[in-house]
C-alpha cells in the first residue's frame, strides 16, 4: 500500500467550515483526507464523508494520535473513539502526532501499541509525524522500518528538511510535507512567482507540483473551491530542472511549527 500523492488537510477547520471544505473537496474529486484528534473535527469531517455518498473504499483517510493518548491502554480506546467519529470501521492511515514530551512515553510503547492497531483491523498503515532522525530511528528498531508508510513534517521551499528527508529515503519511509505553503509565505517569494509567471499558473501549484515532483504527498488545505480546484491542477503541471534548482535555493531553515510544549530537538 502507498499514500496518495494529493490530499485534503483540514487543520484549523471545523464544525461547517470544515464540512463545506471537505464536502466541496469530495465533489471536486479529492479522495485523501487528513484530520487529527487534535483538530477536534473528526466527526464533522465524518459527517460530510457521510453525507458524500462516496463508497468507503474509494477513499483515504489519515487521522493523528494526540499526545495524551499515546500510553499502553490509550491509544487503541482512542482510536476507536476516532473510528466511531469518523463513522469507519477502520481508517487507512493512522500517525503519531507528536512525540511523547521529554519522552514520557517510550516510542517503543507507542508504536508497538500503533501496530496492534494495526494487527486488530482498526487502521491499515502506521506512520508517524514531526519525528527527527533520532526518534525515526527508535521507531524503526520498536517495529521495523517496513510498518513505517510514512514521516508527515512541515516542509516548504522555506523549510526544506533535507536531512529528515534523506534519512527517510534511505530507509523506505516516504514523507508527507504538511504547510507547503508556509502559511502562504512561500506565495510571496519572487522566484516562484516569475516561476508561476512562466507556466501560467498560480504560485501554490508551483510549490504543490515541486513537492510532488520531489516524491512527498502533500495535503493542502482550503476553505475556498476555486483553490480546492486550483490545487489539484499541480498534479498536472510539470516544473523544469532549472525550476526545481531555483526553488531549492530558497531554503533557509525557516520552521513555523515549533510549539514549545512539543517540539522535539529539531534535525538542523
Amino acid at each position: 500500500m502507498s499514500i496518495p500523492v494529493f490530499g485534503l488537510g483540514t487543520f484549523r477547520l471545523q464544525d461547517q467550515v470544515v464540512i463545506d471544505s471537505v464536502s466541496q473537496a469530495l465533489k471536486l474529486g479529492y479522495r485523501a483526507i487528513d484530520t487529527a484528534q487534535i483538530y477536534e473535527n473528526e466527526a464533522a469531517v465524518g459527517n460530510a464523508i457521510a453525507q458524500s455518498g462516496i463508497k468507503r473504499s474509494e477513499l483515504f483517510i489519515t487521522t493523528k494520535i494526540w499526545i495524551a493518548n499515546l500510553a499502553q491502554g490509550k491509544l487503541i480506546p482512542s482510536l476507536r473513539e476516532s473510528l466511531q467519529k469518523l463513522k469507519t470501521d477502520y481508517v487507512d492511515l493512522t500517525l503519531i502526532h507528536w512525540p511523547s514530551p521529554n519522552g514520557e512515553v517510550s516510542v517503543s510503547e507507542f508504536m508497538t501499541e500503533l501496530m496492534e492497531a494495526k494487527a486488530l483491523g482498526l487502521t491499515r498503515q502506521i506512520g508517524i509525524s514531526n519525528f527527527t532522525i533520532d526518534l525515526m530511528k527508535q521507531a524503526i528498531a520498536a517495529v521495523g522500518k517496513e510498518a513505517i508508510a510514512t514521516n508527515q513534517i512541515e516542509l516548504s521551499p522555506l523549510l526544506q528538511n533535507r536531512k529528515v528527508v534523506e534519512f527517510a529515503k534511505e530507509n523506505d519511509i516516504s514523507i508527507t510535507s504538511y504547510m507547503t505553503l508556509a502559511y502562504g509565505k512561500a506565495l510571496d517569494e519572487p522566484v516562484i512567482k516569475a516561476i508561476a509567471k512562466q507556466h501560467d499558473a498560480t504560485p501554490a501549484q508551483v510549490i504543490l507540483s515541486w513537492a510532488i515532483q520531489l516524491g512527498y504527498s502533500v495535503i493542502p488545505s482550503s476553505t475556498k473551491v476555486n483553490n480546492l480546484a486550483s490545487n489539484l491542477l499541480a498534479q498536472t503541471l510539470h516544473l523544469s530542472a532549472e525550476d526545481m534548482a531555483l526553488i531549492a535555493t530558497l531554503d533557509r531553515g525557516e520552521r513555523l511549527v515549533s510549539p514549545e510544549e512539543l517540539a522535539p530537538q529539531w534535525d538542523v
